[in-house]
């Protein structure tokens, strides 16, 4: 039987929507509450699928519905297959109304207090009905899940111990690096010279030393003759870094960039002599996925920004 006989007119984008809603739930019943159907349609849906492509999809598990490696690789091509399909909207969107549209995008709490803040003033200025929705996360959870999974366009953010993998694609926008920051009450902010290994027995908060950033902070230390001191607090949290750093006792290390673009927040930077180790921030895609306009315009906007950090 021809594939256009089996499939091509058997095979619903309404079942495979469905489908990829059970897999998402893990649950029937679920499924038929989030997409408000009864249950019976859900099974109906199920069943035609399975029997358009002649194979189980769908197996119950101790965890709940799972899919059969048939129904993983069905899973994956009809990800794309609607992602592909929102995007074309979303195209044909942005070409009635160029100045509208919706962006998902990822980063890490850094680039969102810093560069993704300033990328995303200059284009919501330019588009001021552009929708913006941002996902924080680590480099490496943000592409293995979120992008993978397509819940975000691209994700921005560091690649160092990034596997990139050959469906992934990084675009290097600039070098960062990490340098010593307090609070403006900190005694360290009124001092006008020092050395690295003045600070180390100084309260810090660092991020996780296993976390890129953490291998990023510890090499830099390494690379001046010193050890990384040991931190009070450990989080990658920014607001408990602003807190701590406020009440003058305590020491961070983070991106430049930061203070680069976000000349508003309450850091002070320390001229300690900190090695510069490269921690090169890039614009992170899947390979030949369409990105709507509005994500290419976003990636104009962060390559122009990006400009000015080249030459630092």
């Amino acid at each position: 039987m021809q594939w256009s006989d089996r499939v091509g007119r058997r095979l619903k984008l309404r079942d495979l929507h469905i489908l990829l809603a059970v897999a998402r739930s893990g649950s029937m019943g679920k499924a038929a509450i989030d997409l408000s159907i009864s249950q019976p349609s859900i099974s109906k849906a199920i069943a035609d699928v399975e029997h358009a492509v002649g194979l189980r999809l769908l197996d119950r598990g101790p965890q709940g519905i799972e899919p059969t490696i048939y129904g993983r690789a069905l899973l994956k091509c009809g990800t794309a297959v609607f992602d592909e399909l929102r995007q074309g909207v979303e195209e044909l969107e942005f070409l009635t109304d160029p100045g509208s549209g919706e962006l998902r995008l990822g980063c890490t709490e850094t680039m969102a207090a810093g560069f993704v803040s300033a990328v995303s003033d200059r284009v919501s200025r330019q588009h001021p009905r552009v929708n913006f929705h941002l996902v924080p996360g680590d480099s490496i959870t943000l592409v293995n899940r979120e992008l993978r999974q397509r819940t975000i366009d691209f994700a921005i953010g560091p690649i160092s111990r990034l596997n990139l993998d050959q469906d992934i694609s990084a675009e290097i926008l600039f070098d960062d690096k990490f340098v010593v920051m307090a609070g403006a009450e900190s005694k360290w902010a009124r001092r006008r010279k020092f050395k690295l290994a003045d600070l180390i027995d100084e309260p810090w908060v660092l991020p996780p030393s296993d976390s890129v950033p953490g291998v990023s902070i510890s090499q830099a230390f390494r690379a001046a003759g010193l050890e990384p001191p040991r931190a009070q607090m450990t989080s990658f949290s920014l607001p408990l870094h602003y807190h701590l750093l406020a009440t003058g006792r305590v020491l961070t290390m983070l991106p430049l960039s930061m203070l680069r673009f976000g000349k508003h927040l309450p850091l002070k930077l320390l001229p300690a002599d900190v090695p510069s180790i490269p921690y090169p921030t890039a614009i992170i895609t899947l390979k030949n996925r369409t990105l709507s306009p509005i994500a290419q315009l976003f990636i104009a906007g962060a390559r122009e920004t990006a400009k000015p950090l080249k030459s630092t």
